[in-house]
């Protein structure tokens, strides 16, 4: 049955009228949602706002290393420490090794760039900060809904967004209402904001319908990788920062590692693949579980115990693959757009900044009584931002990266060591890149096939152990969220010439071929599994895989991530 039908047996969808519709409850759209409300509270006036949230609540869904740099919060909420914000680990030192396969080179401190020194942030559970920047925007007025997704974007006559449509709940697995069915509603709104965080299905729809990034370089994306575990409290070592790079992966490989000694005895460990790697062989997840057996790392966690997991797809093209992020009736912040700085591995006071630039121009054009339009004065505000200039100076971070690793990690000392102490931020040149993740996968014939060692269940796991950890749960009566565009491709294109990289690039145990050693091979699609990292929707050599979100508030339900 197509939504049509549903709309002409079920009736219309009951609607709500907002100023503001903001998508995604992650810090850059809570941002958004507070300062909307303290501007509002300010001047006198009334602005309605609503704020919907794909997870179960928020935070649910929200995984980052995290370290936080606290300045775009400090400017929201200069008073944040007295309101109880959960930044309680300062740094209290940075190491920066690069690896082999049974050694470390320490990096001497006067040596690390700019953009690996974190003096003066805190190491954080991401997903309790938007938890307490949720309970600040409702003691504000903002309306927050968990547990819908913005599964539609809705279009006034002249083509500009006039707000967004949630899904309809209660469809069973055979594509029919259930006898729980509830059609989705819709919100106007005089502008909708959208932060769904890196690779949102609604944001990727609207760039490619207001062809926003053209003449833009193509985002580039990682993989990151995240396990939370409680330390033997003789080895914790409180606002201890470890970096890697290096082992395991090859020079030719965009990657590293963190290490975060937190708060309560806990260590947040994870590892970052970039998503432009060009052996089909190639597992992040396997790369990450051995990079836990490297000597230098693995006497942070013997004696101690793994208590979460979770994977999550980040944005690294950095500001030459930043689209045009306003169009008539909205605006995209955060790493919906692409803000994060991959040389600092830092996004969430990229999201916060963004989202009170997209606030205020949206509160001023409300104050004019425009509606639907171009808000022209969030970028033209960016531009003359602290943020912009902090991205500018990392603009060649990933490219260079594309060049190897040593290259690399010369010209990041160049332009992020250097270059600063005599008085140069924007580095003189712009490396640039023109072809997308998805089609950097050589032939799986032409790779050297990667044999990667069986866990060993205390430093090393396998996927679907892991999965567990992230508490992840989906209804399994309702469609798959992970549909293909063409059925026959997973096994006629991409395990014919790539040896099937889904079950590979997965962090999840999602994508399995069966039936392959009886010469009948098929895709199963284990959906329950997904954690809604994306990267299947970004890295499917043949863009066949279409990621969309699933019923309910369903995906993972990260505690202390």
């Amino acid at each position: 049955m197509t939504p049509e039908q549903l709309l002409s047996t079920y009736g219309p969808r009951e609607s709500m009228e907002y100023d503001v519709v903001v998508v995604g409850a992650g810090p850059g759209g809570l941002a958004t949602a507070i300062r909307l409300k303290q501007l509002a509270a300010e001047a006198g006036r009334e602005v309605s706002v609503c704020v919907l949230e794909k997870g179960s609540e928020p935070g649910a869904h929200i995984l980052s290393g995290a370290i936080m740099d606290p300045k775009a919060l400090a400017e929201l909420f200069p008073n944040w420490k007295e309101l109880g914000a959960p930044l309680k680990q300062a740094v209290t030192r940075d190491e920066f090794l690069f690896l082999d396969e049974t050694s470390a080179r320490a990096t001497p401190n006067w040596l690390l760039p700019e953009c690996f020194h974190n003096e003066g942030n805190y190491i954080v559970s991401l997903g309790a900060v938007v938890r307490w920047l949720a309970q600040q925007a409702e003691s504000l007025g903002v309306e927050i809904f968990p547990g819908f997704a913005a599964a539609e974007i809705l279009h006034a006559d002249d083509g500009a967004v006039k707000g967004v449509a949630t899904g309809n709940m209660g469809i069973g697995k055979d594509g029919e209402p259930t006898d729980q069915f509830q059609l989705g509603m819709e919100l106007h709104a005089k502008y909708t904001i959208f932060a769904e965080g890196a690779r949102g299905q609604l944001g990727r729809q609207l760039i490619d319908k207001f062809k926003l990034d053209e003449g833009k370089d193509p985002q580039s994306y990682g993989i990151g990788i995240k396990e939370l575990w409680q330390a033997d409290p003789a080895k914790h070592q409180p606002g201890l920062v470890v970096h890697t790079a290096g082992w395991p992966l090859d020079a030719d490989t965009y990657g590293g590692s963190f290490l975060y000694h937190a708060e309560d005895g806990r260590i947040a460990i994870g590892f970052v693949v970039g998503l432009d790697y060009k052996n089909p062989w190639l597992s992040p997840f396997e790369e990450f579980q051995r990079f836990k057996t490297h000597p230098a790392i693995r006497k942070h966690l013997e004696g101690g115990k793994r208590i979460g997991y979770g994977a999550r797809a980040i944005t690294a093209g950095g500001i030459l693959s930043l689209p045009k992020t306003v169009f008539p009736g909205g605006a995209l912040v955060g790493c919906e757009a692409g803000y994060l700085n991959a040389s600092r591995i830092k996004g969430s006071h990229a999201a916060i900044k963004t989202g009170m630039l997209a606030a205020e121009a949206a509160f001023a054009a409300l104050g004019e009584g425009r509606a639907q339009d171009e808000l022209s004065a969030y970028p033209a505000a960016f531009e003359k931002s602290w943020l912009f200039a902090e991205l500018r100076q990392s603009k060649n971070f990933k490219q260079w990266f594309k060049k190897g690793r040593s290259l690399a990690t010369l010209m990041t000392g160049i332009e992020q060591w250097l270059l600063p102490k005599l008085g140069i931020r924007n580095p003189p040149w712009t490396i640039r890149h023109h072809t997308p993740d998805h089609a950097t996968l050589l032939p799986a014939a032409q790779c050297e096939k990667i044999a990667y060692p069986k866990p060993d269940g205390v430093l090393s796991f396998d996927r679907l152990s892991s999965v567990f950890l992230s508490s992840t749960n989906h209804d399994e009566d309702q469609p798959s969220h992970l549909t293909l565009k063409d059925a026959a491709v997973p096994v006629n294109v991409n395990l014919k010439e790539y040896a099937g990289p889904e079950a590979r690039y997965c962090p999840a145990g999602v994508y399995e071929f069966v039936g392959v050693d009886e010469g009948n091979p098929r895709l199963q699609v284990n959906a329950q599994n997904c954690v809604h990292c994306k990267t299947c929707d970004i890295k499917d050599p043949t863009q066949n895989i279409v990621w969309v979100a699933p019923q309910g508030g369903g995906g993972p339900n990260y505690a202390g991530m």
